[in-house]
């Protein structure tokens, strides 16, 4: 089992095949999906990592979890979410992932927030065929119908299908096509449509009704940012070099 990565969504768009045939799809950008921190056996009683993406103003962020992206040695992420891995799928913390985690034609799971509806009557929320036109209704056409009960038991069953809220819930589209990864661009297109609005988050996985092709990254495909201290020296070396240069100039005039 690998981990998944998270992902913002930009849109739709579509794509041409060899053949051709346009392909509907839906446009994913890796946000800087960073690892924050490891859940170990040991100390958590499970093994899993915990990942972020996206960027967020450090006013906006409280104490505890400016330490803990500080102990991580991580800008403060705008969405964190675990992904449950064996041992062996643990990676280094700091490790930021990338988007050739998934290989064109693997099969994925894709979790995100569906858009909200509001209050929603039958027809449209579960899809219900409504009453007759005719034959006696009038003013209801719309509407439910029977619940089923009546003086036995005298209540409605919980879970009943009714009206209510539609919408706003985690939704997971299962067995969805990975259709081209950019990995310079940090760009996964998917095929179809996906759960969420645009510049929403969604959690991508490999797929569980699908076997994992040969071939994908192990543990994942991630890259080591480089870090601040080496880039230091560099800075230091130029701006040492250049007081010496000068004088050797003004010693040859």
């Amino acid at each position: 089992m690998r981990t998944g990565l998270i992902a913002k969504k930009l849109g739709m768009t579509r794509v041409f095949n060899d053949a051709g045939n346009h392909v509907p799809v839906t446009v994913l950008q890796l946000d800087g999906c960073q690892v924050v921190a490891q859940r170990t056996e040991e100390k958590d009683g499970y093994t899993a990592l915990q990942l972020g993406a996206g960027s967020r103003k450090v006013k906006n962020v409280s104490k505890a979890q400016r330490g803990h992206f500080a102990k991580a040695e991580v800008e403060p992420k705008a969405k964190v979410a675990e992904f449950r891995v064996p041992v062996e799928g643990l990676i280094e913390v700091g490790a930021e992932l990338t988007a050739d985690h998934f290989l064109v034609g693997q099969r994925v799971d894709v979790t995100g927030v569906s858009k909200g509806k509001g209050f929603a009557g039958a027809m449209k929320r579960h899809n219900f065929r409504g009453l007759r036109a005719t034959h006696g209704v009038s003013v209801s056409h719309r509407s439910h119908g029977s619940t089923g009960q009546c003086q036995d038991p005298g209540r409605v069953f919980k879970g009943k299908k009714m009206a209510g809220h539609m919408g706003d819930r985690n939704t997971t589209v299962q067995s969805l096509e990975i259709v081209e990864t950019r990995v310079e661009e940090g760009l996964i297109l998917v095929k179809g449509g996906l759960p969420g609005s645009k510049e929403g988050w969604v959690l991508i996985s490999d797929a569980v009704k699908k076997a994992v092709p040969d071939g994908v990254p192990m543990p994942a495909a991630f890259r080591m940012p480089a870090k601040a201290e080496e880039a230091t020296p560099a800075v230091e070396e130029t701006a040492v070099e250049a007081p010496a240069e000068a004088a050797a100039e003004d010693s040859k005039e």
